[in-house]
């Protein structure tokens, strides 16, 4: 019994950190643009590769 001595201030502790952190997160922005990052996946925006320079052939 006495181990609640220890546990149940670190589970507040604990309790109390994760929700810092979500409040953190949601007054920082992290949250705002849902449907953004969604759509974001759907489109290719990498670049062709570019043809190496052959300098035999060039000239």
């Amino acid at each position: 019994m006495s181990i609640l001595i220890y546990l149940i201030p670190i589970a507040l502790f604990l309790g109390l950190l994760g929700l810092g952190a979500f409040i953190w997160s949601l007054k920082s922005g992290q949250y705002e643009d849902l449907e953004g990052a969604a759509h974001r996946i759907l489109f290719d925006d990498d670049d062709p590769p570019s043809q190496p320079f052959d300098s035999e052939n060039s000239a």
